[in-house]
Formats: structure tokens, sequence, C-alpha cells
């Protein structure tokens, strides 16, 4: 009976040793898939943060370039309407100084004379007025939207490269 006791106890040991050496590979198992889970878990949020960077960096652009797209239409719309304030002043001005020419007039031929050629004045100047507003505009808008324009081809720029 000792021998099946001896035998039991040795049988019981081994069991208990296979077991501790099972034990031990599945907590380093667990382990190593943790560390490995940690790591995974890290690395994206790194790469989130990284893209979030990014995109508050191309979004801080871009709005920079909006405000300096808004800043120029603004100084164009300044320049336009002192335009139009210094040409309704002129024209004020040539209207009040055309009545006085008009009423100095001698004779119907005269006044007649006299106001036709007021009216092409008035007209050319007119014309040159419209040149000079469209030239403003035309300005304007070109550099207006000159900074949203160097946005768009850096984000296309952009957008290419990641691909």
């Amino acid at each position: 009976m000792a021998d099946a006791a001896e035998t039991v106890k040795k049988t019981a040991d081994q069991a208990a040793a296979a077991a501790t050496s099972a034990a031990a590979k599945v907590k380093a198992q667990a382990e190593t898939m943790q560390a490995a889970g940690t790591q995974a878990f890290r690395e994206g949020i790194d790469k989130s943060t990284a893209s979030m960077a990014e995109l508050n960096a191309h979004s801080k652009k871009t709005l920079e370039a909006m405000v300096e797209s808004v800043t120029v239409a603004q100084k164009g719309a300044e320049a336009l309407s002192q335009q139009a304030l210094g040409f309704a002043k002129s024209s004020w001005e040539d209207g009040v100084a055309a009545s006085k020419e008009l009423s100095t007039a001698r004779s119907v031929q005269e006044f007649f004379e006299l106001q036709t050629a007021w009216a092409k004045k008035s007209m050319e100047r007119y014309v040159a007025e419209l040149t000079k507003t469209n030239e403003i505009v035309t300005a304007t808008v070109k550099d207006s939207i000159k900074p949203i324009n160097e946005r768009v081809t850096a984000s296309v720029e952009t957008f290419q490269a990641a691909r």
C-alpha cells in the first residue's frame, strides 16, 4: 500500500506540476496578448492624435485663407465705394456747371449745342467710370479668390499624396 500511496502522490505531484506549467503558459500568453493589445491601442491613439493635429493645421490654414480672401474683398468693396462716391460728386458738380452754362445760352440753337456737348462729355465720363469699376471688380475677384485657390490646390496635393 505504500507503493500505491507513493504512486498516487507522485501522480498528484505530476498533475499539479503540469497544471502549474499550463497556468504559467496561459498567463504568459495572456500577458503577451494584453501587451500587444495595449501597444496596438496606443499606436491607434497616436495615429488618431497625429491625424487630428494635421486636420487642425489644415483647417487653420484654410481659415486663414478665407480671412485673407474676405479682407481683399472688403478692400475692393471700399475701393468701389470710394470710386462711386467720387464719380457721384464729380457728376453732381458737372451737372451744376452744365446748368449754369446752359442758362447762359442766348439762343435755342446754342442751348442745344451746349446740351449735346454736355451729354456727349457725360456719356464719355460714364463709360470711363464703368471701365474703372470693371477693372476694380476684376482685380478684387481675382485677388480674393487667389488664397482660396491656393488652399484647394494644397488640399488636393495632400490628399493625392496620402493615396
